[in-house]
């Protein structure tokens, strides 16, 4: 069995080669596909896994990186706005190549969601549904880490902003996900499904200012606003309009509920607990 990570030497990717090395997959059964700096992925080539280029603008890279695949893990792209042909390109080639499963990153509810980010993860399942190709659905949550600003933020000032009100969110470290990864590319029965993905334990904006204070050892306080005020107040920071407004955006999908849930399959798949918030944390402090 020949197991392709695409976007291998983003944050994700890498922690997905981790957990496959730690399951026992050979090296020399991974092939790990980097769009740019491939010296970035040396390490792992050192021990034998094979890394190959693979830019998801660029198709011939991705059919060269397909062939002789089984299983594929497609790590949704990073550039919103340009997802859908990128994925496009890889759905084709897994189609053309015969691989028996592809696995893909996606969003959470995202056939049913208001969340800003969703189109593009709906648009991709309905391309690998309508493709044919085996595939099980990875609907991802947030990462803990996206939080990193945040804490910094806290640290210099004490304040964690928020326009989220008591909405919850749902969110576990990148190596969790990483790990339920390794886990369906590597297991049978996992064909056919689609997994929503979430932390046990959702919080809402106080207690994710708690949990910075116990992080940071300091006081941090939680100060709600407005939308318009958050916007704003992103804006003085220094982000642009387009920015500011996405983010202000994401926290208003949070109040809205859209990154609440948790059904607990996670932690089935890696039949642990999924890592709490503050120990998920306290490696970005």
């Amino acid at each position: 069995m020949t197991v392709l990570v695409t976007a291998a030497t983003g944050q994700l990717g890498r922690l997905v080669l981790d957990h496959l090395l730690a399951r026992g997959v050979e090296p020399t059964s991974i092939r790990a596909g980097a769009r740019r700096d491939p010296e970035r992925l040396s390490a792992y080539a050192a021990k034998g896994v094979e890394v190959v280029h693979l830019d998801y603008d660029d198709a011939e890279t991705v059919t060269a990186a397909m062939q002789g695949v089984d299983r594929v893990l497609l790590v949704s792209g990073s550039e919103p706005g340009i997802r859908v042909p990128q994925h496009q390109n890889v759905v084709d080639a897994a189609a053309a190549a015969g691989v028996q499963q592809l696995v893909y990153t996606s969003a959470p509810k995202a056939d049913d969601t208001t969340l800003v980010l969703a189109p593009e993860h709906k648009a991709t399942e309905e391309l690998i549904e309508a493709s044919g190709v085996p595939a099980t659905i990875l609907r991802n949550n947030w990462y803990t880490e996206n939080y990193a600003s945040d804490l910094e933020a806290a640290r210099a000032t004490g304040t964690l902003v928020s326009s989220a009100g008591d909405g919850k969110v749902a969110s576990a470290p990148r190596a969790d996900f990483a790990e339920a990864a390794a886990v369906v590319l590597t297991e049978d029965g996992h064909v056919g499904q689609v997994y929503e993905l979430g932390g046990d334990e959702p919080w809402t904006p106080a207690e994710l200012a708690a949990a910075l204070g116990e992080v940071l050892g300091r006081d941090v306080e939680l100060r709600e606003v407005s939308t318009e005020e958050h916007v704003a107040i992103l804006q003085q920071a220094g982000l642009d309009e387009g920015t500011a407004g996405f983010v202000a955006a994401l926290q208003t999908n949070t109040r809205e509920g859209t990154l609440a849930d948790s059904d607990g399959t996670l932690s089935r798949l890696l039949g642990r607990p999924t890592v709490g918030l503050v120990d998920g944390l306290r490696p970005l402090a």
